[in-house]
């Protein structure tokens, strides 16, 4: 269906379709496909029932003319014949003339009844016109019927106002609500039924008729209809017995009614819940499907229907797009698609290759690797949140162990698409461990994974990590770890994963699968980047994520095995953090007030900070910390305290301001112990007291926080707070 391509097989023309990061989100091209398919399908769907709908009023046309012709001979059958009465009175007046003419002087009743007086229509009689009447009556029923249904095709396929997405739902909508209320069934099973249940009665009615009339003539015309009558039941049967037989007509479908109908479970039908599901429909009516659920039912009629190798890429490139567990649920749990979909994955490769090209078995290839990315989406989606009782051992059919994303063209794939084939390995579980080529081609492919998003995708952040932290592990990836990180929704997965993929990039099992350094640096670079989007720009990165993975970020500073350009980068991304709290706490200030969290979420990260520095090497790390932070410290400490969100929050940055003096002082006694070691090597005691004495103070004159002016509002605050029982003043009372 839907051959939209003008040259299907033709390679030259032919391009596999670029999977969007959201569904539809393809520059229109699968939604382009799938109208197309659609109108063709409505249109093969009215264009059928149109014809039949005509041909049934043509033949009940002319069937309730024959009809009308009989009820003209058998209804006046019904009532008495006037010709009796009238031959019942000349006979009176032929006996009176012949008395006169003859002389004789007999008695002649003159009140005998006429025989209309007692006149009763035959039993027969009446059951032939009630039969031919009745027939008359259902092929009256099914022509207006057909009308109704000819105007039911037409608003059917009316197009209403709006773009053409809103034309597309509505004319969708419209489709299922005929799927719904069986548009099709009845136009083509209960319309020619009625008119067959008329034509059967006729016939009936006529052999009654000619019963009457002769019963030999009966007999003659009978023997071909009882004929005609048992092929069309015998059929019917047929169909019972062989679903594909091509005698179908209305009373074979009802037949495998009935045998549905048997199957179904009544008690469910008819429980409580339904009764009342049923009620609330009459009572408020029933709502309209979600945007959510008309884009399954598109990939799923899409893919189910067609056989235009454009429209079947295009829709599963759109299943790379649907990231919710319950709309996959929603599209896998139809057994059309699921057998739609793994014949389309198995064959994907040889079916690519009946292209006619040059590029043929390049964009084979490439279609394979959708297939294969997108079966691994399913099946890490509906296995995320560990929900899924469907078969997702699809990926286990396939032969490859690995199927990466060529690097030369990886800038221009999806996200999405990177993270399936570098998540299609983990089918290789169940089975065996991963070949050593094949662990070596996904440690060569992490450098350029790592660095193939120019945007902060959080997403392909978290696979990539879940493959590096992997790689060590007897050359087996741990399955059970995959959805989770794969379909997670919450950073906080990602910061886990971030974590254990840094300890095994400075460990020293993944030296020789993977070139650590680069990746390293295109991590931290992923890192950065996601530091720097801006509130407005991410409501799932939140600052207390970025603190967070600044805070994994620091152990990685006193591995020996980290480059130099590494250990700049994460100083880079401290800098960057810095600007974006600064940049938050100033809106918070602006436009409405600032919590305590912004200060508890610097506290914390100081404190990590003095429990992973405290030997000697950690003294130059400390310093660029407070270069990076102490500016936007003393921002912070500059507001008044009507900015503050609370009380709480007056007693958070009192607090904070003795710990910040007190790692201030921390730093500079780690400072007086270097220079302690570096005294004993300068013989001169008065440059060594020089020495010594600028370092202090420069350390603590710069980087220490003042005390609050006396008389200020937060020195008011500070004496009520060491008062006993004394409450803060509000603002509004300052």
């Amino acid at each position: 269906m839907a051959t939209l391509n003008p040259n299907p097989l033709d390679a030259h023309v032919f391009k596999i379709p670029d999977p969007p990061e959201e569904f539809g989100q393809d520059g229109g091209k699968f939604y382009r496909c799938y109208d197309a398919l659609a109108n063709e399908l409505d249109d093969d769907m009215v264009s059928g029932l149109k014809d039949q709908l005509n041909g049934l009023l043509i033949f009940a046309a002319l069937f309730a003319g024959i009809n009308t012709a009989f009820l003209a001979f058998t209804l006046p059958l019904l009532s008495a014949d006037s010709s009796d009465d009238t031959n019942a009175l000349l006979a009176q007046n032929n006996a009176l003339l012949t008395q006169l003419v003859t002389g004789r002087n007999d008695s002649v009743p003159i009140t005998s009844p006429l025989p209309s007086a007692g006149f009763s229509a035959p039993h027969d009689i009446v059951i032939i016109n009630a039969l031919f009447a009745l027939s008359l009556a259902f092929a009256i029923i099914s022509s207006f019927l057909a009308v109704l249904g000819c105007q039911w095709l037409v608003y059917y396929r009316k197009r209403s106002g709006g773009g053409p997405d809103s034309q597309r739902w509505e004319q969708l909508r419209r489709y299922l609500g005929a799927e719904r209320w069986r548009l099709q069934t009845i136009l083509d099973d209960v319309l020619p039924s009625l008119l067959q249940i008329g034509l059967i009665i006729f016939c009936l009615s006529l052999i009654l008729y000619l019963r009457h009339l002769s019963p030999t003539i009966a007999v003659i015309v009978g023997v071909p209809m009882y004929v005609g009558l048992a092929f069309f039941i015998g059929s019917a049967l047929c169909t019972i017995w062989d679903k594909y037989c091509p005698f179908h007509s209305p009373l074979s479908h009802m037949l495998l009614g009935v045998r549905t109908i048997k199957r179904l479970k009544w008690r469910g039908l008819i429980s409580a819940h339904t009764i009342k599901r049923w009620f609330r429909l009459l009572t408020h009516g029933r709502g309209e499907e979600s945007l959510e659920t008309l884009q399954i039912i598109t990939l799923r009629r899409a893919i189910c229907t067609s056989d235009d190798p454009a429209t079947l890429l295009y829709a599963t490139a759109n299943i790379l797009g649907i990231s919710n567990p319950s709309q996959m649920e929603q599209l896998w749990r139809d057994s059309d698609f699921q057998e739609r979909f793994r014949d389309q994955f198995e064959n994907s490769y040889a079916r690519m290759l009946q292209l006619r090209g040059r590029d043929q078995i390049d964009i084979a290839v490439a279609a394979r690797r959708l297939y294969c990315g997108v079966a691994t989406h399913i099946m890490l989606v509906l296995d995320s949140h560990r929900r899924s009782t469907y078969d997702l051992t699809l990926v286990h059919t396939a032969k490859e162990a690995t199927i990466s994303a060529p690097q030369e063209g990886l800038s221009e794939c999806s996200a999405g698409l990177v993270r399936a084939t570098l998540r299609f390995p983990t089918h290789q579980v169940d089975r065996s461990n991963l070949p050593d080529e094949a662990v070596k081609n996904i440690g060569g492919h992490l450098i350029k994974y790592s660095d193939s998003d120019p945007d902060p995708d959080w997403r392909l952040f978290s696979v990539i990590m879940w493959a590096v932290f992997n790689l060590n592990t007897v050359q087996r990836l741990k399955m059970e770890s995959a959805p989770q990180s794969y379909g997670c929704r919450d950073v906080e997965t990602m910061i886990q994963t971030l974590d254990k993929a840094f300890k095994t990039l400075t460990g020293l099992e993944c030296s020789s699968l993977v070139d650590c350094d680069g990746v390293l640096m295109n991590i931290l670079k992923g890192v950065r980047q996601i530091i720097v989007v801006n509130r407005d720009q991410s409501h799932i990165i939140t600052l207390q994520h970025k603190f967070a993975l600044l805070e994994i970020c620091e152990p990685v500073l006193r591995s020996l095995r980290v480059s130099d350009g590494a250990r700049q980068a994460i100083r880079n991304i401290r800098v960057d953090l810095a600007k974006a709290w600064q940049r938050e706490f100033t809106f918070r200030a602006t436009h409405t007030t600032i919590p305590a969290r912004f200060v508890d979420m610097l506290k914390n990260y100081l404190a990590g900070l003095r429990t992973i520095y405290q030997a000697d090497p950690g003294y130059h790390e400390c310093l660029d910390v407070l270069r990076a932070f102490s500016p936007p410290i003393r921002q912070l400490f500059s507001y008044d305290p009507s900015t503050w969100a609370n009380r709480d929050g007056w007693r958070k940055r009192i607090a904070f301001h003795k710990y910040f003096n007190a790692f201030v002082f921390d730093i500079d006694e780690l400072s007086g112990r270097i220079q302690r070691k570096t005294l004993l090597q300068i013989r001169n005691p008065d440059e060594r007291w020089c020495h010594r004495q600028q370092e202090t103070l420069r350390i603590r004159a710069i980087y220490s926080l003042p005390s609050d002016p006396p008389g200020s509002q937060w020195d008011r605050i500070q004496q009520l707070e060491i008062s006993d029982g004394s409450s803060y003043p509000s603002p509004q009372e300052q």
